[in-house]
């Protein structure tokens, strides 16, 4: 359509709404409304000179060990993934697009930002697509791994068999009638225009929330994602739906009598300072105390696979060490499907342990400045949390405890 008719109909349609407009209006109106803004020649080369074309399909996909370097995911893992999402994610060729970014494509760049961080500027030139288009279609490659993932690898908690998970906690970390491990994070964000003080948290950055249940493998069991930085620690887990879960205790099985003993206990998780001493909460003893009392570390020692797990995600996805610059919705869906991500390397793993004796890494140290920590909640515990705990230290400075693990440090040695 030819600018005269452009300006001709914009004319029309203006009289129509009965509005005046002088002609220098007119012309600004069709200039910036009416005339396409012509597709940078950058951009245009995407089919020869992209990332995508040149670098993965010619390169990496011959070689195992430089693709998973690249993309953190195996060859069959990625086109796992890709099969997954594809039919949300195909677009037809049109007189416009006559070709379309495929879905492999897309998923591609999107694990690339998640494994590096990098701004959707800087991949905008390597895979020689436009940052608005990246910015358009990562928030849905994100929406539909949540919607294809979230079943598989973070169930609904009434799927769960908790006893199992307990079982896996006394024979990997020795500590019994214990079903997950419990633990906070403020994930750091750049300030979303217009949200005030909303995400801004105590440490004085902004920050939405992530609170997760981790089993005795690093693996995420339960999340709940998006809380207000500003919004008090202990709040957010009350009010959560992790908390009103664990508040419950529907998903506890039966209290047990602890192995070689007459000790019965409820079914508990373990936290640290950031949640209140409760029943099914167990919480560390003050840090003097750990020091005088060596039996008292049992619960620091297990409650240390949450902080492993986080420790693990961060260095596999390092957009966790830097503010994610993006919508704050669009956060939520980048750590929901991170933590899925998470777990289905760690079923891999589970499945398929290194050979030749080697074993993964453990990466505990997050990044100091973008995942911190909550806050201690202080305020009063509930006394049937301390008769649970003092009988746990009971059991610990029992003869068959110490003899088990005794047992356990010789056949390490």
């Amino acid at each position: 359509m030819s600018c005269a008719l452009k300006r001709k109909k914009l004319c029309s349609l203006l009289v129509l709404l009965d509005f005046e407009a002088v002609e220098e209006e007119i012309d600004y109106l069709v200039h910036h409304y009416c005339i396409r803004k012509s597709v940078s020649e950058v951009f245009l080369c995407r089919e020869e000179e992209g990332v995508f074309r040149i670098l993965i399909e010619k390169h990496l996909l011959d070689d195992e060990v430089k693709f998973k370097a690249y993309f953190r995911f195996t060859r069959e893992q990625f086109y796992f993934l890709v099969n997954l999402i594809q039919d949300d994610l195909s677009t037809k060729p049109c007189n416009r697009v006559k070709r379309p970014i495929s879905p492999a494509e897309k998923l591609a760049l999107t694990l690339r930002f998640l494994a590096t961080g990098e701004s959707f500027h800087s991949l905008a030139f390597s895979y020689r697509i436009s940052p608005s288009s990246i910015s358009t279609f990562v928030p849905q490659v994100l929406q539909a791994l949540k919607r294809k993932l979230l079943p598989r690898f973070l169930p609904n908690p009434n799927k769960i068999d908790w006893e199992t998970k307990a079982e896996e906690f006394w024979d990997r970390w020795d500590f019994p009638n214990v079903v997950a491990a419990l633990d906070g994070k403020h994930v750091r964000i750049v300030a979303p225009n217009q949200t005030g003080t909303l995400f801004y948290n105590y440490k004085g950055y902004f920050s939405i929330v992530l609170l997760a249940m981790v089993d005795a493998n690093y693996k995420f069991l339960v999340v709940d994602v998006g809380s207000y930085g500003k919004e008090g620690d202990a709040g957010s887990f009350n009010k959560s739906e992790m908390g009103q879960l664990v508040k419950m205790g529907s998903i506890f099985p039966p209290p047990r009598i602890l192995q070689q003993s007459n000790i019965l206990l409820p079914h508990v998780i373990l936290g640290d300072e950031a949640f209140r001493l409760d029943k099914h909460i167990m919480k560390p003893y003050c840090r003097r105390q750990i020091l005088e009392d060596e039996e008292s570390n049992q619960l620091s020692k297990a409650r240390r696979v949450s902080e492993n797990a986080f420790g693990i995600m961060c260095s596999t996805f390092r957009n966790f060490f830097t503010p994610i610059n993006v919508e704050p919705e669009t956060v939520d869906l980048i750590v929901t499907v991170c933590c899925c991500l998470h777990n289905l390397l760690r079923d891999d793993y589970i499945a398929k342990p290194p050979c030749d004796g080697e074993t993964q890494a453990i990466i505990d140290e997050l990044p100091a400045d973008n995942m911190i920590p909550l806050a201690g909640t202080g305020g009063f515990a509930k006394s049937e949390g301390f008769k649970v705990r003092s009988r746990f230290t009971e059991y610990f400075n029992g003869k068959y405890f110490k003899t088990k693990a005794s047992s356990k440090r010789n056949k390490r040695k």
